[in-house]
């Protein structure tokens, strides 16, 4: 039976976990990825004290519904490729404190932002240091016994499976896999993505659905807020290809409607486009 979870930010920000979580279930999802984004206010959680992470685990108990996966991308804020030796520094500890919350949590995967650095300036330099740290990261989570797992970016850094497979030569691990968001690489029009699903099979721990508009050389593409169906992302075909390569891992719906008026009506539309491909290539079934 195929998993399928719907993102954090798609549902109404002011809720507690519980709540949450039921709306989850009520709109037919079997998980939440969680956000920790580079905001102070969900950086926070990273500090959740026993009683509040007691309480998140009840709430997951009592609904039925689990947090399978978080997204960490606090590291756009703190990232391991920085020059500066303080923010690798801070990487670092928002990785151990997002794996220990993870483990607490149990949460299998961590989605890790495929940027060696954001808003500094890319260099041999940069790449270096996010393999030196991500190598650190890596043997963290082992420890642990949690995933980690990098998403395919709207970035030229990591914009490929291909990309992810030349940084995992180096970091031979499990524990380090590829999470790639079907919009960001149908994006990338250099990107063959049937041979990048096939490539990478072995190594994917999870899927992003979500759509987004192409990358050209007279525009930047778009990553995010695209609705379902007018960007360029061919769903049939990548899970077709899926499907045929026997891939059984979870999918995540995408969304950023948790400030919308109406996330419920935007969250049934974009099931009711993705469903019927999914029911279509076998991973739903009547």
């Amino acid at each position: 039976m195929t998993t399928i979870g719907i993102y954090e930010k798609a549902l109404p920000k002011n809720m507690t976990w519980k709540e949450r979580l039921l709306l989850a279930k009520k709109l037919g999802f079997d998980f939440v990825e969680m956000s920790i984004d580079e905001t102070d206010e969900r950086l926070k959680r990273l500090d959740w004290t026993n009683k509040e992470r007691k309480e998140v685990r009840e709430a997951i108990h009592e609904s039925g519904v689990k947090i399978l996966s978080m997204c960490l991308s606090g590291h756009r804020r703190f990232p391991f490729g920085s020059e500066n030796q303080e923010t690798q520094k801070m990487a670092l500890i928002l990785m151990e404190k997002a794996i220990n919350l993870a483990s607490d949590l149990g949460i299998r995967t961590i989605q890790l932002a495929g940027y060696d650095v954001y808003y500094e300036k890319k260099t041999l330099a940069s790449r270096e240091y996010f393999i030196e740290n991500l190598k650190i990261a890596v043997a963290m989570a082992a420890a642990k016994e949690v995933v980690l797992s990098i998403e395919i970016m709207d970035d030229p850094f990591i914009n490929s499976i291909s990309k992810f497979l030349k940084i995992k030569e180096q970091i031979r691990s499990p524990y380090l896999q590829v999470y790639p968001d079907l919009g960001n690489l149908s994006a990338w029009t250099e990107n063959d993505v049937g041979y990048e699903l096939e490539i990478g099979i072995d190594q994917i721990s999870a899927i992003h659905l979500k759509d987004t508009i192409a990358v050209t050389q007279q525009f930047a593409g778009k990553f995010k807020e695209v609705p379902f169906g007018t960007g360029c992302v061919d769903f049939l075909g990548c899970l077709k290809t899926l499907k045929r390569l026997d891939y059984n891992g979870p999918f995540l719906i995408e969304m950023w409607s948790e400030k919308s008026e109406t996330p419920e009506k935007e969250i049934e539309e974009a099931k009711a486009f993705l469903f019927p491909y999914l029911k279509e290539v076998g991973y739903l079934g009547e």
